[in-house]
């Protein structure tokens, strides 16, 4: 095993919006919104009621499948509004802030003294448990498994991602009480991945007690799948946990303080902000709470929650994502442009395949917008995928047993160890214009119905 990672293979988007290295705003909203979408394999059932007073910390909801996962809230106050979708599908529970309310105490923790038990029981209570994602599916884990090991990566290499020795340069002790609790739940230990380029001046590789490992590379070098299967690849069977290093210090904060604290610094980015840089901020607020940030001079603002090429699009009025520290701001493309495909001399748009002489620009950063120039169409057999991707699967055959349901190929070549960011960027150069991740996340939902 390797403790020194150099991918080769990958592609660093060259967007227009970085977040300058400052804090603009603290965000105090009127409400947080709670979405029980953000939990993968979470079967949501409603704890309180319209006019319910809760504390931070208070439940929320419960898994119908296994009850002791909860969802708590982040903030105290009183459950305004239930929303609900087609068929009462449970979307949001909103929940108007109070400042006065408080918030649940846990206790102060002894790391040192708990037991594997004593750290599921108050991640369980608190609702943190939630924050650890299990591999493969990508879905909350299961707290009756032990799993083969819990990985997490301490950087993001995702277009115009939060710089994390940035926004979590002061919560090295609570990341490393966050540490020392997880490692108590597996025998493999935690593995910890850093950027290699900025080891020395890293905070991060003073973390003790874990595996650590310095990762080089263009994205996808961040995502913590590209990592596992670098270090240790998942095999049918296998089972392996993730935390984010944003929820791996929530987790410590809960530990050192007894109290829990989502609060975090959210990058606001994206072509279409206005003097991108940083809010403190949580999980739920509403995108309006950013409207400062948001240049609407070129028409309409697609309003992600997370980056260009995995984020939710949750539009003006949506919320932030339980997971997410950043907001992407991007131009709605609809125009259309006659014979576009027909003139290389633009040297405003970027080409993966160096159809324009963008090429000859390697340092320009571009207003791409949401704009895709086409629709699906044949599903191209090429090696374009395999020059983004530092994974030794076959995704063009995976894609294509996923369109198929064919569990049998889909276990053959790789379906275990990716989820859809994984291949976000086969989707960004894909020249048939084929949604890769929403196949995949289909393959991936089959799965989990059939072998179940």
């Amino acid at each position: 095993m390797s403790n020194n990672i150099n991918l080769k293979r990958g592609l660093d988007i060259p967007l227009k919006g970085a977040a300058a290295l400052k804090t603009g705003k603290s965000v105090q909203p009127d409400i947080i919104a709670i979405k029980p979408a953000d939990f993968k394999g979470f079967t949501p059932r409603l704890l309180v009621r319209e006019g319910d007073k809760v504390l931070a910390g208070s439940p929320v909801l419960a898994d119908k499948q296994r009850p002791d996962i909860l969802v708590t809230s982040p903030v105290g106050g009183t459950v305004e509004q239930v929303v609900r979708g087609e068929k009462r599908k449970l979307l949001e529970v909103r929940i108007k802030v109070d400042k006065t309310a408080g918030a649940v105490d846990f206790g102060v923790s002894n790391v040192a003294s708990m037991s594997a038990a004593d750290v599921k029981e108050l991640l369980l209570k608190s609702g943190l448990w939630v924050a650890l994602v299990q591999r493969p599916y990508g879905i909350v884990a299961d707290p009756e498994l032990s799993p083969k090991s819990i990985f997490v990566s301490a950087f993001s290499t995702a277009p115009l991602a939060a710089d994390t020795e940035f926004t979590l340069k002061d919560e090295l002790a609570n990341i490393q009480a966050g540490v020392d609790a997880l490692s108590k739940l597996t025998k493999g230990g935690v593995h910890f991945s850093i950027k290699a380029e900025t080891y020395s001046s890293s905070p991060f590789h003073k973390v003790e007690n874990v595996i650590l490992h310095t990762v080089s590379g263009k994205h996808p070098a961040g995502n913590v799948g590209v990592q596992i299967a670098n270090i240790a690849p998942i095999r049918k069977g296998d089972t392996v946990w993730t935390v984010s290093l944003l929820l791996l210090a929530a987790i410590g904060r809960l530990l050192n303080t007894g109290k829990l604290n989502l609060e975090r610094k959210v990058a606001v980015t994206g072509p279409q902000a206005k003097d991108p840089c940083y809010v403190d901020a949580l999980p739920g607020i509403s995108m309006k709470e950013i409207a400062e940030f948001v240049d609407n001079s070129n028409g309409e603002v697609r309003f992600v929650s997370g980056n260009a090429l995995t984020g939710t699009a949750v539009g003006a009025e949506g919320a932030l994502g339980f997971f997410d520290d950043q907001i992407t701001l991007l131009h709605e493309g609809r125009e259309r442009e006659l014979l576009g495909w027909a003139k290389p001399f633009r040297t405003s748009q970027f080409s993966f395949s160096k159809a324009y002489f963008s090429w000859l620009f390697p340092k320009k950063k571009y207003a791409i917008d949401t704009n895709v120039h086409g629709g699906p169409r044949a599903f191209v057999v090429s090696d374009v995928y395999s020059k983004v991707l530092p994974i030794d699967i076959f995704p063009v055959y995976l894609i294509k047993a996923c369109l198929a349901g064919d569990i049998d190929n889909m276990e053959k070549f790789g379906i275990y160890e990716v989820l859809p960011e994984d291949l976000a960027l086969c989707e960004f150069v894909d020249p048939s214009k084929n949604e890769i991740q929403s196949i995949l996340q289909d393959g991936i939902n089959l799965m989990i119905k059939e072998m179940a």
